[in-house]
């Protein structure tokens, strides 16, 4: 098992209940594969530079610990999700 974190932008175009649809989402999906060890919501704020016009973004960051093949499906999964803006995961050396 090795530690990850994920950072991961959500439209907030899709409302405050869309938002939380998507974020209980890839909550769900990260506790029922990983041992998560942290889930912070940062919240709305300002995108560094404009993506397809949108300037604020709702930021999700988590901490993990998982078998490295969920890292890459994690990742599938943040492709194929609508309002999904940006995604990042890295692993966590130690």
């Amino acid at each position: 098992m090795a530690k990850y974190e994920s950072i991961f932008i959500v439209n907030p175009e899709l409302g405050e209940e869309g938002i939380q649809a998507v974020v209980g989402k890839f909550k769900s999906l990260i506790e029922t594969s990983a041992t998560v060890i942290d889930f912070a919501e940062w919240g709305k704020r300002r995108l560094a530079y404009p993506i397809d016009d949108i300037n604020d973004g709702y930021y999700v960051c988590t901490q993990f610990t998982a078998e490295p093949t969920f890292p890459a499906e994690l990742e599938r999964i943040y492709k194929i999700t609508d309002g999904i803006l940006r995604f990042l995961v890295v692993k966590i050396e130690e």
